[in-house]
């Protein structure tokens, strides 16, 4: 029987694992402690400073011997801010980790024991984030801009750099924060529902090095006020070609409400993914790490092995990228076999992603392509009862995987591969097991480290139907 620690307690204790939101593991007379920032081989000397039923979280008081993995930290906040949970973890021991991290998933939570590729690195460990939202609030009568420290709404402030980001983002980051300065713009305050700026939302373009600044506003913005940010930024940073404002009055945790105003520019900049030529409207989901999509998607391609002729499914289809890169890669590969065009079927439940995903389309001279907005249940349901089958079927869902009813849809729906995008391996791992009882074999899956300096990995697998 495990004795648990007391608040206040310091305890040595030997780091044996990480979790997936990138704590440290250990266990004190079986006891397990959670401790942020340690590293695999740490032996530390830990306060507890709260203790639960089954678990304890301490913090690290004295490092008595550190890991071989550990290295110095290269950012001042990344202990505080929460954003770069890995940073002072060497690259090569995070991609194991990772790695052990899809493992565990397949064999505790889905119960299959199976092989898993070694993690495929980012080409850029620092800087490849095309999008940042930084919160703004005002303390003591200054303007705080940076992120929130974990589980709360207090801000480390980061002086608008972040190694994560372009340094682009923190210089246009502070010249906002020195127009609030001179202009008496409020920052929103939670705890009164006042003041006026709320975000600041920035996008990137990586191949077209075109930016978006987008300010989310508690309220409407004036005249004057709108006329000098554009100068202000646009005399500064010619690589801005869109200015928007986002209005959210709500007393919510959602970062952007469903009001833009277009101020300056372009609605949309402009982005490239292998030989795709893509539109971003501020508003749509877009793979954070540019050259790691590509490489992802690449991947994913390969998978599903088109070859011309087929029905190409994509249950949820953001602004259409997935499914047109894997027909712009089919079509290199096919472009002296005079092959049969492929359809693609696009589904997505926001309806100016959809509206991209058709511009997307229409830009790149894809025409076989039909996009429908609603609910990836919902449209599975009404394709199978119209009689159309894909042959391959991506599906890239949320965090909380596919629902028993969608898996359900599809297996109906009986397409010979499914290639599966997965940005949490513990549902990928659930929905694997569940499509295994439905007849289809799970390949090697490839883990894919998106986001270098963080617990999280995304994964691709492939899916094929079982032959009787």
């Amino acid at each position: 029987m495990s004795t648990s620690p007391q608040k206040n307690d310091v305890i040595r204790l030997n780091i044996e694992g990480m979790t997936s939101e990138g704590s440290a593991v250990g266990r004190h007379n079986s006891f397990t402690v959670f401790v942020p920032n340690g590293a695999i081989g740490d032996v530390i000397d830990c306060r507890i400073i709260k203790v639960k039923k089954n678990y304890a979280i301490g913090k690290i008081e004295r490092i008595i011997s550190p890991s071989p993995d550990r290295i110095e930290s290269d950012c001042p906040v990344s202990f505080s801010c929460g954003g770069c949970t890995y940073r002072h973890i060497d690259y090569e021991a995070q991609l194991r980790i990772k790695r052990q991290m899809v493992e565990d998933a397949f064999r505790r939570i889905g119960g299959i024991q199976i092989d898993v590729n070694p993690v495929m690195p980012s080409p850029e460990i620092n800087g490849y984030r095309n999008k940042a939202q930084f919160p703004v609030r005002e303390e003591n009568g200054e303007i705080k801009i940076g992120f929130f420290a974990p589980r709360s709404h207090r801000i480390i402030e980061c002086g608008g750099i972040c190694r994560l980001q372009p340094e682009q983002f923190g210089e246009i980051v502070n010249e906002v924060r020195s127009w609030m300065q001179e202009g008496k713009i409020k920052a929103y305050d939670e705890s009164t529902g006042k003041g006026l700026v709320r975000h600041i939302y920035l996008r990137k373009g990586f191949a077209t090095g075109e930016i978006m600044l987008c300010l989310v506003l508690n309220g409407n913005l004036k005249e004057k006020d709108k006329a000098q940010l554009i100068k202000r930024i646009t005399e500064k940073h010619d690589s801005v070609k869109s200015i928007c404002l986002n209005k959210n009055t709500r007393d919510t945790n959602v970062i952007l409400g469903d009001d833009f105003e277009l101020i300056y520019g372009e609605k949309a900049i402009g982005d490239r993914l292998g030989d795709l030529e893509i539109k971003l409207p501020p508003e749509v989901f877009y793979q954070i790490n540019k050259e790691q999509a590509e490489r992802l998607y690449k991947k994913a391609a390969e998978l599903a092995s088109l070859k011309g002729g087929e029905t190409l499914m994509d249950l949820y289809c953001g602004t259409g990228t997935i499914g047109l890169f894997m027909i712009k890669e089919a079509m290199k590969e096919s472009a002296n076999t005079g092959s049969t065009p492929i359809k693609l079927i696009g589904v997505e439940v926001v309806e100016e992603s959809v509206k991209t995903a058709r511009e997307n389309a229409k830009m790149n001279g894809i025409n076989n392509t039909e996009f429908i907005c609603a609910t990836a249940e919902k449209a599975a349901e009404i394709l199978l009862q119209r009689g159309d089958i894909p042959d391959v079927l991506v599906i890239d869902p949320p965090r909380k995987g596919c629902t028993p009813e969608l898996i359900d849809t599809i297996a109906k729906m009986n397409p010979e591969r499914i290639v599966y995008i997965s940005c949490d391996c513990a549902t990928l791992a659930r929905d694997a097991a569940i499509f295994k009882e439905k007849g289809y074999a799970l390949h090697t899956p490839t883990p894919v480290d998106m986001f270098p300096h963080t617990p999280h990995v995304e994964c691709v697998t492939l899916m094929s139907r079982i032959e009787e």
